[in-house]
């Protein structure tokens, strides 16, 4: 480890030998002389663009100096080949310094004191290596200290900014930002600042190493980044820290989501925030609120103040199964510090439109019927006589309206004192926002025959549902129904019949019992619906008018009547 030392320091006696007599140097090129002595760390590191200061002693001989004799302190690379090669650093202002250091590295010692601590600024990746020091004062002194070097090591920029937030964050109101770099030193070359991310308000007159920006943030700010940048330009290297912004903001949006089956996706409300469903079936209320932090959440309806589903999660309100007074006003509301804001969803439960009837009956030479409907929203009935529509109360000399309507239900009757005959055409309709139904009652001339009867037919189209009933039109003394609940296969008109007994032919509901016919006897009955169907067993027992001198015989016939329910 002495080999290199020891072949500089014969290159420098050789250099200084041309004419010297100067015994310190020959001496210091042996050994280390007592009068010379030199008190320096042996290594140093400062990262790249930084400064380092390196405290140095130096002894040597006192004389008897003069103002003519100063001091000079020089020191060089170790590679140099001579004193006479360009120092790193001196305090002889006629003596070359390396262009590579200069104003970088500081003699800021003064040998007159015994100091020689070196100064290294704006340090660079190029200044590792190792230096020697020498001192020259008067005709006599003349060292280099080869047996004491310094040993540099520069490494890379890896310290970042500081950045400090002065407050909370709150939307709309002014913050200043401080970005500083402690670390850096003052006696370099002064680091510029840059402020990158935001939308930027205003920049504060730079101090040495730190920099101050003043920020007004909007909820649109939040989770996004600031970025300080500071440039060491002395040295050619950069550094950099990034923050990410917590902007506290009132609820900016607060959106409703609508979930109409598990599992399924959101589904978008109109500008009307409206909604219709269907009773019975799912619903899910989802509140989101666009604030930092999350808004407290509450739900309403009218006065009633509603339980979420989940108490981790308030904003959300689940219905698994609608019912008809679950309809209404949905309030959401979010409160926040910062302000509050309401959502609201106005909720309509919609009830299957269902057409009970007609019912009809004979009246003295006339005809009454009557035609009922239940749904929500509340459903409104008319009946089609010809060309004409009759709906309300109406009156006069052949008919009479009379309707009526309470909750879900809807009712009206119609009766007919004259003008009956098989050219008449009769329907009654009951009709919503959601669709409609009619039933087509045509009235057809009795005549003799074993295949007299009542027959059914049924025409549906996109929300509506129609019946048509026939009925024949002639004397009645008797009429039976039979109504069974099955999906069992229908007997045909010219074999199978429903058996007399009730019991042999399954579950049979008596609609009304044996009675001579009167004008509370149904004529004919039907109850429609979209989803489900009835089917009707309709018996039918004519009897003949004596007065025709035909034999009197009662005949009986069965038609299936599927009904939609």
């Amino acid at each position: 480890m002495l080999l290199l030392p020891l072949l500089l320091l014969l290159l420098w006696v050789g250099e200084q030998g041309g004419g010297s007599t100067d015994p310190h140097l020959a001496a210091g090129s042996l050994a280390q002389d007592p009068k010379y002595r030199l008190e320096v760390q042996p290594s140093v590191s400062v990262q790249e663009g930084l400064c380092v200061h390196v405290s140095c002693s130096v002894s040597y001989p006192q004389e008897d100096w003069g103002d003519s004799d100063p001091a000079h302190g020089y020191w060089f690379w170790e590679r140099a080949d001579s004193p006479e090669d360009p120092a790193v650093a001196t305090n002889n202002l006629e003596h070359v310094v390396a262009s590579e250091t200069r104003g970088r590295f500081l003699l800021v010692g003064d040998p007159r004191a015994y100091n020689c601590s070196l100064d290294i600024r704006d340090a660079q990746r190029r200044d590792t290596g190792t230096y020697i020091f020498r001192l020259e004062r008067g005709p006599t002194v003349r060292y280099s200290y080869a047996l004491n070097l310094l040993s540099v090591h520069v490494k890379a920029l890896t310290a970042t900014p500081d950045i400090h937030v002065q407050g909370t964050l709150a939307s709309g109101r002014p913050t200043n930002f401080t970005c500083a770099v402690p670390w850096a030193c003052d006696r370099g070359t002064p680091p510029t600042f840059s402020w990158t991310g935001v939308a930027l308000t205003s920049l504060h007159p730079e101090s040495p190493l730190s920099s101050v920006l003043t920020l007004t943030p909007r909820p649109q700010d939040h989770g996004t980044n600031l970025t300080c940048h500071v440039n060491f330009s002395g040295a050619g290297v950069s550094t950099e820290a990034t923050i990410r912004l917590n902007v506290s903001y009132a609820p900016q949006e607060l959106t409703i989501r609508v979930y109409q089956k598990e599992g399924a996706g959101p589904e978008t409300l109109d500008k009307s925030q409206s909604l219709s469903v269907q009773e019975g079936q799912f619903l899910r209320l989802d509140c989101v609120p666009d604030s930092n932090p999350p808004a407290m959440i509450s739900w309403t309806r009218g006065s009633l103040t509603l339980s979420p589903s989940n108490s981790l999660n308030p904003g959300v309100l689940e219905l698994p199964r609608v019912e008809l007074r679950d309809h209404g006003l949905y309030v959401c509301r979010a409160q926040h510090p910062l302000g509050s804001k309401e959502a609201s969803l106005s909720l309509v439960v919609r009830t299957p439109l269902q057409l009970l009837g007609p019912s009809c009956s004979q009246e003295d030479e006339g005809l009454r019927c009557s035609c009922s409907s239940r749904a929500w929203p509340a459903p409104s009935l008319r009946w089609q006589l010809g060309e004409g529509l009759l709906e309300g109360n109406f009156s006069n000399a052949s008919l009479e309206v009379a309707s009526s309507s309470a909750g879900l239900w809807a009712n009206s009757s119609l009766s007919l004192r004259e003008g009956l005959s098989s050219s008449l055409r009769l329907s009654c309709e009951a009709q919503n926002a959601h669709g409609k139904q009619n039933v087509k009652i045509l009235l057809l001339p009795g005549r003799p025959g074993p295949r007299t009867g009542v027959v059914w037919g049924a025409v549906g189209g996109a929300g509506v549902t129609s019946l048509l009933a026939l009925c024949l039109i002639f004397p009645l003394e008797r009429a039976k129904i039979y109504r069974k609940k099955s999906a069992a296969r229908a007997p045909s008109q010219d074999g199978d019949r429903p058996a007399s007994s009730p019991a042999s032919r399954g579950h049979f509901n008596k609609s009304w019992s044996d009675s001579p016919l009167d004008h509370q006897t149904p004529f004919l009955a039907a109850s429609t619906s979209e989803k489900e169907q009835e089917l009707h067993y309709a018996s039918l027992s004519f009897h003949r008018p004596g007065t025709h001198n035909f034999q009197v015989q009662d005949t009986t016939e069965y038609s299936e009547i599927k009904i939609g329910k």
